[in-house]
């Protein structure tokens, strides 16, 4: 994956969504997507089961790796750890801090910026939901010192 980069990688696999009339399954998760240094489970959005308002998908972070800094545009995240050890800073110029364990859930209000860092020795496994159907459509740059720049 190209890091310097925030745009996604991947494609969505519509033929992994199994249509029960009702209620919809993704087998294993589907396959590998990516966005700004994170890897994801394909996961369920509006864009392969029809949702108006929420997607789910699993991200994994590898060990010393950064999702840059961003902002969720108008929806909210919530996420459980369930591996690994993670540091978000975040609000204004990314002075605050928090870390976060396997176990902890995490609410990340819409309009907050921040940055996400693995630093433990495994990788972070998060299971994510949004409040937005598009994924991360709605998500948008924040200064960071150490997003590549662009060539």
């Amino acid at each position: 994956m190209d890091k310097t980069k925030t745009t996604g990688t991947g494609s969505i696999d519509l033929t992994a969504v199994e249509d029960a009339g009702g209620i919809s399954v993704i087998r294993g998760g589907g396959k590998e997507r990516g966005w700004n240094g994170i890897h994801y489970q394909q996961g369920m959005s509006g864009k392969n089961v029809g949702s108006k308002g929420l997607s789910v998908n699993v991200a994994q972070v590898p060990p010393g790796a950064i999702a840059y800094a961003h902002i969720h545009d108008g929806f909210e995240v919530m996420l459980f750890i369930a591996q690994g050890t993670v540091k978000h800073t975040f609000g204004e110029g990314l002075t605050n801090e928090i870390i976060n364990h396997a176990g902890d859930f995490i609410y990340i209000k819409p309009g907050v910026p921040h940055e996400v860092f693995n630093i433990g020795d495994e990788p972070v496994v998060a299971f994510v939901a949004r409040s937005a159907a598009d994924e991360w459509d709605k998500i948008v740059n924040y200064p960071s010192k150490y997003r590549p720049v662009d060539s």
